[in-house]
């Protein structure tokens, strides 16, 4: 089940003039489309579009900036009404979600079923809801895709071939923009093609994520509905070898704690609204300092509160043995949700980085300060 363009509906709830117009949800001239009405799409406006380039498509677009704390209280409610009647939720982000119904044939009809909790959805929350029933999450995660807006598909295991065949390979999960041209430069465009290549020929070529696209594009997917299981908080502290009062050193021991918590949040899909600092001194006194916060998983954003938080806090001028960050009042969420914010170049520059991260390990790359105080 995935909510139709979540950010969008949520701001017509708030306001009805914005109802049936070209909307984009993002914010400032530099900054990127976080979502976009299907009035906005008609013009080629896509999720992740520079603002700039979407008002060139569509100059007659409202743009309004996101509320992620009203975003997060729908995404809740809706969450507690799936998981009132849902014998089994996956939460996989703030707008969409894995039931599995297997064996409510027996009693009600797995569709009938799915089709009421998709209108009680809509009814008690005003928020439009897609759908698709099928053998298991890859196959209902693109039939989803293709039902929008308001679809309900039901795709049977003899159906789900046929289903697939005509599609663009690019609608398998897993499959981007840069896979999609080595895919295409090679003539596999469509899911057919992919399905008919041999599993030895797509792991030569793409490696293990070739297999894995191969029993995707064959309507192959094991993986089980996990229930949903919300993390509260992620944090870390750092207790030092000798106690010190170099202000400068705890500065940038703090902002690359904060840099490699905020890769956390990224890396696992989370969104923080409140952070926190904690100071223990020499004399083993602890004291703490918390604040509330706009939804982010921005180094920039966080470290700027975390150290603010550190000056407000540190006023006894002792030496520190200890001090810690912590993240909590999470949300599930992908670092787009972020884009209210940010530039294009601010954007790039973390994508940059995370990919570094991801591929040589956290240590490989870092701001200036922290890489400063790493070699002192």
């Amino acid at each position: 089940m995935d909510l139709d363009t979540f950010f969008v509906s949520c701001a017509q709830l708030q306001n009805s003039k914005l109802l049936g117009i070209p909307l984009i949800v993002g914010g400032g001239d530099r900054g990127v489309v976080a979502s976009c009405s299907y009035e906005a799409r008609a013009f080629g406006v896509r999720s992740a579009m520079p603002i700039k380039m979407a008002l060139r498509l569509c100059p007659q677009a409202r743009i309004v900036r996101g509320d992620m704390e009203y975003f997060s209280r729908m995404s809740n409610t809706v969450t507690e009404i799936i998981e009132e009647r849902a014998p089994v939720v996956e939460k996989a982000s703030i707008d969409e979600f894995y039931l599995d119904v297997s064996g409510m044939d027996k009693v009600f009809g797995c569709y009938k079923w799915t089709n009421e909790l998709a209108q009680t959805v809509t009814k008690e929350t005003g928020l439009p809801i897609s759908f698709a029933l099928s053998v298991n999450k890859t196959v209902a995660k693109i039939g989803t895709g293709e039902g929008k807006p308001r679809g309900n598909l039901n795709i049977p295991e003899l159906d789900v071939r046929p289903f697939l065949n005509p599609l663009s390979v690019q609608k398998i999960p897993m499959v981007g923009e840069v896979t999609f041209r080595d895919l295409s430069r090679m003539g596999l465009r469509t899911i057919q093609t992919v399905a008919e290549t041999s599993p030895e020929v797509m792991q030569q070529l793409l490696g293990k994520n070739g297999l894995e696209i191969w029993r995707k594009a064959n309507g192959i997917d094991n993986n089980p509905v996990e229930p949903y299981k919300e993390r509260k908080s992620i944090s870390t502290e750092d207790t030092f070898s000798e106690d010190t009062i170099d202000i400068a050193w705890l500065k940038a021991r703090l902002s690359g704690m904060v840099e490699k918590l905020a890769f956390q949040l990224r890396d696992e899909g989370w969104l923080t609204s409140t952070v926190s600092v904690k100071v223990r001194y020499a004399n083993f006194d602890t004291e703490p300092k918390q604040r509330k916060i706009t939804y982010t998983s921005c180094d920039h954003t966080l470290t700027r509160h975390i150290l603010d938080l550190f000056d407000i806090l540190y006023q006894r001028r002792m030496r520190v043995r200890m001090v810690g960050v912590k993240f909590s009042g999470l949300v599930r969420g992908t670092y787009q949700i972020d884009m209210f914010e940010d530039t294009q170049e601010m954007m790039s520059l973390y994508q940059a980085m995370d990919k570094i991260k991801r591929r040589f390990g956290q240590d490989a790359i870092a701001r200036g300060a922290w890489n400063k105080l790493k070699n002192k």
